[in-house]
């Protein structure tokens, strides 16, 4: 489950930023994750569960992480259809050709994060 290594990046990459602006306790992370990112949210918030749990010190017990689901999106290259694939490499609908470009469904990142300072 690869979800607690990019957990744990995202929970260090928090901590340093928070430290650097003063906030000592965290209450709540929102992140963006693609439909094909490979990145699975009910395994995120399961990490998250867990990193905040062993961080206390550092989250709030009642610590919240949300999830907004980035649609994927892509687009023929070729004859120009607009189409939801279901992974990276998906055949056009209309010329039935691996011929895409992704346009969104991918993203993998922090959008923010709240908390207070003591």
């Amino acid at each position: 489950m690869h979800e607690m290594a990019l957990m744990g990046d995202i929970v260090q990459l928090i901590e340093e930023d928070a430290t650097a602006q003063g906030i000592t306790k965290i209450e709540k992370v929102e992140l963006i994750v693609g439909e094909i990112s490979n990145a699975m949210p009910d395994a995120l918030r399961m990490a998250f569960e867990i990193f905040r749990d062993q961080n206390l010190h550092f989250f709030s017990q009642d610590a919240q992480l949300v999830i907004h689901t980035e649609e994927a999106k892509a687009q023929c290259v070729l004859c120009g259809t607009q189409y939801r694939p279901r992974q990276k490499i998906a055949l056009c609908p209309e010329c039935k050709i691996p011929s895409g470009k992704l346009l969104s469904g991918e993203t993998f990142q922090i959008l923010s994060y709240e908390g207070s300072s003591d």
